[in-house]
């Protein structure tokens, strides 16, 4: 750009006078006031790059100025100015001065020519207005040489635009090219899954080692921008990377976010308040499956041509479609006390549905968390009576009508697998499982162990029972294992003969002297055993307390 310095180094005192002269000569239309506030801006503005995209700050109500000069002596003069707001929408505008015939342009060192006529309403004139939050382009051409003055402002709050100027209409585009028709397709739709399509762009055939595809998925609404989605993805409280193309990478990733490498593809799931927030580059490639959706949730999509080597992005323009209902579960009746062994697959987080209808106002239900962990999901007539994770032995008394109808929801709440034993019942005076004592722990004693025995001790309950003692002698690297997959469902039937101690009775009306020790004898010296204790109520179903692992003494 040519550029004459003169112009703006004009003492500001000599634009006043002259525009005080000329209120006092003659009174001023509502234009020419208009007119002499445009021309005075271009004095109170900063040069806008050429061939750069500019990153410009704006403050709440204060108008922003920047201005640029076509080159002289060219017959004609093409540029383009485009604008991205990367946030609320923003007003902005185009001015230009123009000398009449045989007058200079401000830039011109002969200052005599800032005359009369040129604070006349011909002088400065508005040739683009926009006010909105799309990316918009003003393409022009002058026929001689003009003064240019863009303004910016922001009504709503304080936000942040791009602004890209170019006058060389012939080296190529900073923005990659859309394609004539934008849209996304939505080609497939199912329970968890949406399939898109779109048109390619030109400059992937062009340029394919430096463009690709990005996608972004949420729950909220499209974007119209690249950077207007980073914006929203930040004001939720995470930090973004300045641009998505270019910024996946996994030390730049924050604890909110997660990455997936998969087939080329690089994908950043953000959790955000809003739901989740992913991102997905695909290369060149213009179809594309989002998969482990949410059922019958509805997702806004956008797609973005991005520029690998300007960091520059076009959009398409934004489409959304909803996942399909999940199809209602498969519902397993519940009998008057019968024990139901349910076993949940990790990995699909589905809901294993049981449904009992009441014979009795009275309804029990009782839960033994045999291994994993579970989160249990309980509604009467539609309405949720119960919710919580399951821990060792849980019981639920409800209240409710005659043939009311009880819907029994279970879900693991960790990838492995996890099973649980269920029963419904009105009498609650005959329990499937026996009465349990404060605490399923088992205590040894370190001063009591000796090279050939050892001493454990567990809590009892005011009710006689029975109580059987099993060991197994492990090693060291077997622990975490055992202790990990152990079934507290199965019983002492699951066991070696080999491995049986002994089994006792015994109860205490008194709780805090319900307590009993055994010492097990006939011990290895500096050897690990896995001590475990059933304890079997009336119905015979046992309950296994907490497995301890205890060492002998390596020298007595």
């Amino acid at each position: 750009l040519k550029m004459s310095w003169f112009w703006f180094y004009l003492p500001l005192h000599l634009l006043m006078a002259t525009c005080l002269c000329h209120s006092i000569k003659a009174p001023t239309t509502s234009s020419q006031q208009s007119s002499k506030s445009n021309l005075f801006n271009f004095y109170h503005s900063l040069i806008l790059a050429d061939g750069k995209e500019t990153t410009i700050h704006l403050l709440k109500d204060i108008p922003k100025r920047y201005h640029f000069v076509l080159e002289e002596g060219r017959a004609l003069a093409p540029f383009s100015v485009t604008v991205t707001p990367c946030d609320v929408p923003i007003e902005w505008s185009i001015f230009v001065y123009k000398s009449p015939p045989g007058k200079a342009t401000p830039g011109d060192h002969d200052t005599q020519e800032v005359s009369k006529s040129h604070r006349t309403s011909s002088m400065v004139t508005t040739i683009f207005n926009y006010k909105g939050n799309s990316v918009e382009t003003y393409m022009g051409m002058s026929s001689h040489s003009a003064l240019y003055l863009l303004e910016f402002l922001s009504t709503e709050r304080d936000t942040h635009i791009t602004v890209y100027l170019t006058t060389d209409t012939t080296s190529g585009y900073l923005y990659p090219e859309l394609p004539v028709d934008p849209r996304i397709d939505v080609i497939g739709i199912g329970h968890t899954t949406v399939t898109l399509a779109w048109k390619h762009s030109p400059s992937v055939l062009q340029h394919r080692e430096s463009i690709q595809y990005c996608l972004l998925v949420n729950e909220k609404h499209n974007y119209k921008s690249l950077c207007a989605a980073e914006t929203a993805i930040r004001s939720s409280g995470m930090k973004l990377p300045p641009t998505l193309a270019l910024s996946l990478s996994p030390y730049l990733l924050e604890p909110q976010q997660v990455m997936i490498l998969s087939n080329s593809e690089l994908s950043i799931i953000n959790k955000v308040s809003s739901g989740e927030v992913r991102q997905v580059c695909m290369g060149t490639k213009n179809t594309y499956t989002v998969a482990n959706l949410s059922p019958s949730t509805q997702y806004y999509f956008d797609v973005f041509i991005v520029n690998l080597l300007t960091n520059a992005s076009a959009a398409y323009t934004g489409t959304f479609a909803r996942t399909l209902e999940e199809p209602e579960p498969k519902v397993t009746e519940l009998k008057d006390g019968k024990v139901i062994h349910v076993v949940l697959d990790g990995k699909k987080q589905k809901f294993y549905s049981l449904q009992y209808q009441a014979k009795h106002k009275k309804i029990h239900f009782t839960f033994q968390l045999c291994r994993g962990q579970i989160r249990v999901h309980i509604t009467r007539n539609g309405k949720t009576v119960a919710s919580e994770n399951l821990s060792g032995l849980r019981y639920f008394s409800l209240k409710g009508k005659l043939l009311d109808t009880y819907l029994v929801q279970l879900r693991s709440t960790e990838e492995s697998n996890s099973s649980v034993k269920v029963q419904a019942s009105p009498h609650f005076h005959k329990p499937l499982f026996p009465l349990l004592p404060e605490s399923l722990k088992i205590k040894s004693f370190s001063k009591l162990r000796t090279c050939r025995s050892v001493t454990i001790a567990w809590l009892g309950t005011q009710e006689e029972s029975k109580y059987c003692v099993y060991r197994k002698r492990i090693e060291e690297d077997q622990i975490w294992r055992e202790l990990q997959s152990a079934d507290r469902c199965s019983g002492p039937e699951s066991r070696h003969k080999s491995e049986k101690v002994l089994c006792k009775y015994f109860y205490d009306l008194n709780l805090q002297r319900a307590v009993t020790t055994e010492t097990i004898k006939g011990l290895e010296a500096g050897t690990l055993y896995l001590f475990d204790v059933y304890l079997f109520g009336p119905s015979g179903i046992p309950v296994r307390y907490h497995s301890k692992v205890v060492k002998t003494r390596k020298k007595c």
